[in-house]
């Protein structure tokens, strides 16, 4: 099996055409409008928006919590959500805005007296600016600002693990009643109007335990790993015909995804659901139409890195894979 854009062997012509690469498909399995939530989840969704609480969703990396927020948001017709990255600096002020104080400090004089100029407004300040009125607001708008007018937001607050221990107990009393002040415009509180409140969902990889007083304020659901039906129900709804549910390509790569989920084989990040979805696109591109889990497994092997992100656990995988197959030829 030979793959049909790079081949490493320095046989292309200098000055020849470029190669014609196909549009990334990465795009498409992560549409919103294909999202599948269990029942579970929908419930708790439903629950955390009748109370308006924070939606908090853990789970393994891969099945699905971030995805959540971007579906939600398009069912309920909200546009694209709001998404705050949180990193290991991360600190509360970061969730609604950040300040250029040394840009500030260097500008010339008279660009230095407009305190707006140097304020950038991130997830949950943009959502709080919105659901008010552009009037009611304009004083602490940037030049250039574009607030497009009073509406809701969903708000993602994605690996809220990844953050100092202080930030969820710093912004407690912020997410629950929905406001934020700006010190540096004359400590000016920016809050929510009550009808307009934006809607956030809180993803966990567990990495770090969350503060008991942080909990109580959400609405939480686990994710658990989708069972096989579960799953073939989510690749075909991604994929359509490509991965019709029962075909031999779509049996066999669940077949070898679970297989690699085994405990058995001990690999330090088991592959998620959104690497099955990628496999089985590389599959089906480089398998040149044919099942590539009826013959040797050439091919399996070859894009086992899109499933599997470790060199240590490469190896495990790949003797999982020919031991696999071994027992099919049986």
């Amino acid at each position: 099996m030979t793959f049909p854009f790079y081949r490493g062997d320095r046989s292309a012509a200098p000055g020849g055409s470029p190669v014609e690469l196909p549009a990334s498909r990465r795009r498409d399995l992560a549409r919103p409008e294909h999202y599948q939530a269990d029942s579970g989840l929908s419930a708790a969704v439903n629950v955390a928006l009748l109370l308006g609480q924070p939606l908090l969703l853990t789970g393994e990396p891969g099945t699905g919590k971030t995805q959540l927020a971007y579906s939600l948001a398009w069912e309920l017709g909200f546009g694209a959500p709001l998404k705050f990255e949180t990193k290991s600096t991360s600190n509360a002020r970061d969730l609604f805005y950040t300040y250029d104080a040394l840009g500030r400090f260097r500008a010339p004089e008279a660009a230095a007296a407009d305190p707006l100029r140097y304020i950038t407004y991130n997830a949950l300040g943009l959502a709080l600016l919105r659901a008010n009125e552009e009037a009611k607001v304009a004083h602490l708008l940037p030049p250039g600002f574009d607030h497009g007018g009073r509406r809701r937001s969903v708000v993602l607050i994605d690996e809220i693990d990844k953050a100092p221990r202080d930030f969820p107990n710093d912004i407690l009393n912020e997410i629950e009643e929905m406001y934020f002040r700006i010190p540096d415009l004359d400590n000016e509180r920016v809050e929510s109007d009550p009808a307009m409140q934006p809607v956030v969902v809180i993803s966990s990889n567990s990495e770090k335990d969350l503060p008991e007083a942080f909990l109580r304020r959400c609405v939480y659901y686990h994710l658990p790993f989708p069972t096989r039906d579960r799953l073939r129900e989510i690749v075909v709804g991604r994929l359509g015909d490509m991965a019709a549910s029962g075909t031999p390509l779509l049996e066999g790569a669940l077949d070898v995804f679970f297989e690699l989920r085994r405990v058995t084989h001990n690999l330090r990040k088991r592959p998620s659901t959104a690497e099955l979805l990628g496999w089985l696109l590389a599959l089906r591109e480089t398998g040149n139409g044919q099942n590539p889990f009826a013959g040797s497994p050439e091919t399996v092997l070859l894009t086992l890195s899109v499933l599997v992100k470790d060199s240590q656990d490469l190896e495990k995988a790949q003797k999982a894979v020919e031991q696999w197959f071994r027992s099919r030829s049986r």
